[in-house]
């Protein structure tokens, strides 16, 4: 190449040395137009400019055309370019992989952190699911065993209530309160906390209905204790057939104050019973049935037929021949037959020291031992005996003394709202 350049660069030198020397010093014609024919002469004899380029290389010249030569110096730079290029990825590989390895790394490394960062994601909903689920669980557990205690509590109370007067109390159905694996949190929460109100207010009426029971006997208890106290019948003593060895209760405390009230409300149901069995045996009823016409009250009076002052121990009411005569208290019959002034006449003895008679009946319907009850039919009305007309005469007895049956149908008025 510097060969070709230099032979390149003489070439050019001469020729515009050339033609710069026949333009100073002319050559001289004879004819006097010569001149200008001869400078066109030595210009056309001038190099008209490179159409190519001469690589000159030990004596020898090889001419190129422009394009042969372009294509040779394209290829020349091409492979010039190639070759830094691959020397320069030799040179340089280790580090190029280094650092390609380190990037890919990194990016794995950044996958690697992402995914641990979803698992992490997925086990902490996981988690918050399985204690949702069992917070769920737990609750609907609390809720079965409560509606069972409340199904428990409205048995007994059941077994104690007076549904004419307090309603019962009937176990509620088993709400539909499965979780729903298809169903929303949100939804459950909801429907588990309508059914704990509706329990709560199950609960709530089953306390207002033991308050109601409770006053209700203890109300019961101390007007029967209030009306044998007042009839002189002891109600302190308990009946007979009964004993044990003391064997105190023992609550369970989550369910303490329900069965406190429950125990008062039994105990006093067995109190109201002991006296209701007490006053079975206590004359409070009347002997005959419907409309009461009494004719001659307890007491000092003129006797019908002497008309002289004189005691009557019982009460006379008037009545129809043949009408039924009613036991007022259960006992034994001790007397059953004729007997004196009272002609036929029935005494039944009540336990206690009571006893009550019923004399100048036209007929006995029982006999001496036999057990009746209340409002058995003991006879018929009629006018035996010392009497002057049909009537009943009703005696009442404490130890064997006459005593007013009067307070004692005024007590069974009391008691049973007459």
């Amino acid at each position: 190449m510097s060969q070709w350049a230099a032979s390149r660069s003489r070439e050019i030198a001469r020729a515009h040395q050339s033609a710069h020397q026949s333009a100073q010093h002319p050559t001289h014609s004879s004819h006097p137009h010569d001149g200008p024919r001869r400078v066109e002469r030595l210009h056309s004899k001038a190099p008209a400019g490179p159409s190519g380029y001469t690589i000159a290389h030990g004596g020898r010249q090889v001419r190129f055309g422009p394009v042969v030569f372009w294509i040779a110096v394209g290829t020349v730079v091409i492979m010039a370019g190639w070759s830094i290029t691959a020397a320069t990825y030799l040179t340089f590989r280790d580090d190029v992989l280094r650092t390609l390895i380190a990037h890919q790394a990194e990016q794995q490394f950044a996958y690697e952190d992402r995914i641990a960062e979803l698992r992490a994601q997925i086990d902490r909903t996981t988690s918050r699911q399985l204690l949702d689920q069992e917070q769920v669980e737990q609750k609907l557990e609390d809720l079965v065993r409560r509606q069972a205690t409340l199904e428990q509590r409205a048995t007994a109370i059941g077994g104690i209530a007076d549904p004419a007067t307090t309603g019962s109390i009937k176990p509620s159905a088993k709400p539909d309160i499965a979780p729903s694996r298809t169903g929303r949190q949100s939804n459950l929460g909801t429907s588990l906390n309508k059914v704990e109100a509706s329990l709560d207010r199950v609960e709530r009426r089953q306390s207002s209905v033991l308050a109601q029971l409770d006053d209700r006997y203890e109300a019961k208890a101390r007007l029967m204790r209030g009306v044998l106290t007042q009839l002189g019948v002891r109600t302190d003593a308990p009946p007979g057939g009964m004993g044990g060895p003391f064997v105190p209760i023992k609550l369970p405390t989550e369910n303490q104050g329900f069965q406190q009230a429950l125990g008062r409300v039994n105990a006093a149901r067995v109190d109201v019973n002991r006296l209701s069995s007490t006053l079975v045996t206590v004359p409070v009823r009347k002997p005959i049935a419907g409309e009461i016409d009494e004719s001659s009250p307890f007491g000092v009076r003129t006797d019908p037929f002497v008309h002289e002052a004189a005691m009557h121990t019982g009460i006379d009411f008037r009545g129809d021949m043949g009408e039924p005569i009613h036991a007022t208290a259960a006992g034994t019959v001790s007397i059953a037959g004729w007997s004196g002034g009272y002609g036929k006449m029935v005494e039944i003895n009540h336990g206690n020291g009571l006893a009550t008679r019923y004399g100048h009946m036209s007929e006995i319907d029982v006999g001496v031992g036999d057990q009746v009850r209340i409002g058995q039919i003991i006879g018929k009305l009629g006018s035996t005996g010392r009497s002057t007309g049909p009537h009943v005469h009703y005696e009442t007895r404490v130890d064997g003394e006459a005593v007013n049956p009067q307070k004692f149908l005024d007590a069974g008025d009391k008691l049973f709202g007459g």
